[in-house]
């Protein structure tokens, strides 16, 4: 298999209706190994036009060039009240991108 499947975590605020099924977000994500590319992505907002529409502005990002334009690109695009869960889902599904890149050069 070529890809690797990375999942990263955020709060959600009160007053949204994903908050009735989840305590938490998750930004769901298969990178491609070799350049780390986002192929496919996922998260846990409640209508699936809110997932289709993170899905397509995170597909194709490579993560070996950080994390801080998807982000941006989040808060500019996404302009519902799971914005700031999904930067910190996508910051933590970075986090744990780097330990696993950090555990494959050991």
């Amino acid at each position: 298999m070529n890809t690797v499947f990375i999942a990263g975590h955020a709060r959600l605020p009160s007053g949204m209706a994903a908050k009735s099924m989840y305590e938490t977000l998750t930004i769901t994500a298969e990178i491609d190994k070799k350049y780390s590319v986002i192929v496919a992505a996922n998260c846990t907002l409640a209508t699936e036009h809110g997932r289709d529409f993170i899905q397509r502005l995170l597909r194709g990002y490579s993560l070996q060039e950080g994390i801080d334009e998807p982000v941006q690109i989040i808060k500019e695009h996404y302009l519902g009240k799971a914005g700031n869960a999904l930067a910190s889902a996508l910051k933590d599904l970075y986090k744990q991108y780097e330990g696993y890149v950090e555990h494959l050069e050991s």
